[in-house]
């Protein structure tokens, strides 16, 4: 703000003419006062601020007001800095300004502290936003204190107290608190329910939601538009297409109006459940559709495999001027990353880079996923050097990039890397899938099991069926299919097919047929219209000569009406992602795809390559 020598000429012409033509009836206070509401800039506000200092007049707190609401953080802190004894008032509107304006929660918490540190004892205008601070950093245990002081001033009772309780608890995973909060509110009103059906459908306690909803209607509430987001929201993690349909209809006939809220969470929860056709239609009515409708569409399209559509989605967000931000980038990778679009994945990295998001957590991380999976490590490895923090999300990827791209010995150095650089973020379950993924391609099986021992004995973690399909991959990579065998015996769990298909791989190679009979009998069981399973069994057959047993095969494949599924491929040109599939003569460019293909197998057969057609 202006230091207290400031001139008056300083003044512009404009105030010092509003000054002057203000009421006669009005003190000078009364005159700055009104201008101060009237105020649209921050330097009209330190014009003002320069008059009351000059005059003697002390009203901070209409300062920091003004300031607050114009969002000058920089200015309205030095303001409060330069307060001798800030009182209740300052100290509420600036704990609200820090939460709700500028979202600076660390420092809201602080600023609460110090108004305690002053004498100030916190009331109801206080606490809601201190709660809501605490459960977006998930600070647990400065919420509760803050909830024993509510206790110790008999504050319970108030409705904006308690709600903000509730969102507090719920986000910090505490729903046995939230829960115990809600019950204990004798008279709930509709932002109670919303509050708790939010805080059920938020942590992924989706049938909680749905049946507090009905408890909700049963007690005679009209849900809102805050209800029926989060309902949707229950209705996507349960994949519950019904109930998601009914709540459109309700929304229909009720004449509630298709906004981004409303709108955008249709089209997520028909896209989790796998309706895509459902949910362009939603977003196709949207009149105004913002980035969040785009975003729920594009990222629809991208976690239903249809990566080609969000790319085109993209594509049309951009001219429809809608700027993408983070979350279309993250879908947009994502989509890149499912079909190898390298190309235009490498576009969005500059995109990125040219809006200064390119570090932001997930945007690298996604990155990193895009280049890894198109075959780039060395971008994905520039992208995860390059991030100022990383998650357990990043290592993870990059851990895992280098392992599937067969350099293990990277990979597990990066793991080793992680434990002693990663600070809060240490190896999870994804981790050790990744680090076992790598001593799988590399052959290190003992490294392998030294690593899985140590999942439980030196990280406390539990292993789940991916980690026994490493170890049934590694084992039967080494050839030791009945050790792998015997592993899964031991198993807690039952095998999954993925597990069972590596071991009969396994087989297949060292064409042991004892343990693949026992193989094929649980696959057949698992996935009877699995191609796979009857081809690969018919060739071991056939290659110890069984010839009986390959035909029977052939031939339970074809009373079972299993189709091969053909291979598939997709191909970038000038940006446009082609798909097509063996044997495909269709698509507009099959013969120019085919010449080049048979270019290309000429060229191999040059080089002495020779198809090991063994295995096929």
């Amino acid at each position: 703000m202006l230091k207290p020598k400031a001139s008056p000429r300083l003044i512009s012409r404009h105030f010092t003419s509003a000054l002057a033509t203000y009421q006669p009836q009005l003190t000078l206070t009364g005159k700055l006062l009104s201008l101060l509401k009237q105020c649209s800039s921050t330097k009209l506000v330190q014009q003002i601020h320069s008059q009351m200092i000059i005059n003697a007049i002390d009203k901070p707190n209409f300062l920091l007001h003004r300031l607050i609401d114009l969002k000058d953080f920089d200015n309205a802190s030095l303001l409060f800095s330069h307060i001798q004894y800030p009182n209740e008032y300052a100290f509420n509107i600036m704990i609200r300004g820090l939460t709700t304006t500028w979202q600076k929660f660390n420092l809201a918490i602080e600023f609460y502290y110090q108004m305690k540190d002053f004498g100030i004892r916190p009331n109801n205008f206080t606490y809601p936003f201190v709660f809501i601070a605490c459960g977006n950093v998930l600070v647990l245990n400065h919420g509760q204190g803050a909830h024993s002081g509510v206790l110790k001033s008999g504050l319970c009772a108030d409705g904006h107290v308690r709600h903000s309780l509730i969102t507090m608890y719920s986000r910090c995973g505490e729903l046995g608190s939230a829960r115990k909060v809600f019950d204990e509110i004798s008279e709930k009103d509709l932002v109670s329910w919303n509050s708790m059906i939010s805080g059920y459908s938020r942590m992924g306690y989706a049938r909680d939601a749905v049946a507090l909803f009905g408890d909700m209607r049963d007690a005679g509430f009209e849900p809102d538009e805050m209800t029926w987001v989060s309902l949707l929201g229950a209705c996507g993690d349960l994949g519950d297409l019904g109930l998601g349909s009914w709540v459109e209809g309700f929304v229909v006939e009720s004449e509630i109006e298709f906004n981004s809220f409303v709108g955008s969470a249709l089209i997520g929860m028909y896209g989790k459940c796998g309706d895509l056709s459902s949910a362009r239609r939603v977003f196709d009515r949207m009149k105004k559709k913002d980035v969040v409708t785009w975003n729920a569409m594009i990222t629809g399209y991208a976690q239903n495999g249809v990566s080609d559509e969000a790319i085109r989605l993209f594509n049309s967000m951009r001219k429809s001027s809608v700027n993408p931000d983070k979350i279309t980038l993250v879908g947009a990778l994502s989509a890149c990353a499912s079909i190898g679009a390298l190309d235009f994945g490498k576009w969005l990295d500059t995109y990125a880079s040219e809006r200064c998001i390119q570090n932001d957590i997930y945007v690298a991380t996604a990155l990193i996923d895009m280049y890894a999976k198109c075959g780039s490590l060395d971008n994905a490895l520039r992208v995860f050097e390059d991030m100022p923090q990383k998650n357990e999300v990043s290592w993870n990827a990059m851990i895992s990039a280098l392992a599937f791209h067969g350099r293990p010995h990277e990979s597990l150095s990066l793991f080793k890397r992680m434990c002693n650089e990663g600070g809060a973020a240490q190896p999870n379950d994804i981790s050790f899938v990744g680090v076992l993924s790598a001593c799988v391609h590399a052959g290190l099986v003992d490294e392998g099991r030294q690593l899985y021992d140590s999942m439980s004995s030196s990280f406390g973690l539990v292993p789940k069926i991916e980690h026994y399909s490493c170890m049934v991959d590694l084992l039967a990579r080494a050839g030791l299919v009945h050790e792998a065998w015997d592993f899964i015996e031991k198993m807690p769990e039952r095998p999954d097919e993925v597990m069972l298909g590596a071991l009969l791989g396994a087989c297949q190679k060292l064409r042991n047929v004892v343990i693949s009979e026992r193989v094929m009998q649980l696959l057949l069981e698992m996935e009877p219209l699995n191609s796979g399973n009857y081809i690969i069994s018919s060739k071991i057959f056939a290659n110890m000569k069984r010839w009986d047993d390959a035909a029977r095969m052939r031939v339970l494949m074809k009373q079972r009406g299993v189709a091969k599924t053909p291979g598939c491929s997709w191909v970038v040109i000038e940006n446009q992602v082609h798909e097509f599939h063996a044997g495909d003569g269709l698509h507009f460019t099959s013969q120019d795809i085919c010449q080049i293909i048979n270019l290309l197998n000429e060229e191999m057969k040059v080089e002495g390559y020779v198809p090991k057609v063994d295995f096929l």
